[in-house]
């Protein structure tokens, strides 16, 4: 066999298993129970200084 060959063969089998795998993985891991706080913290980001821009930034006012 050529190259070629056992290399599609490899990803038509046991690569298309193990990256299915990886995604139940990944899902599992985002929808785990205690990650609710971690993405609602992250979701609030753009939002947290609505009044004024971050500390250590200067805005330009020009703009």
């Amino acid at each position: 066999m050529d190259t070629y060959s056992i290399l599609r063969e490899f990803a038509d089998s046991w690569m298309l298993l193990a990256l299915f795998t990886f995604f139940g993985g990944v899902i599992l891991w985002v929808f785990r129970p205690g990650s609710r706080k971690t993405y609602a913290d992250t979701a609030e980001i753009p939002f947290r200084h609505e009044t004024r821009p971050a500390a250590g930034r200067q805005v330009d006012k020009e703009a």
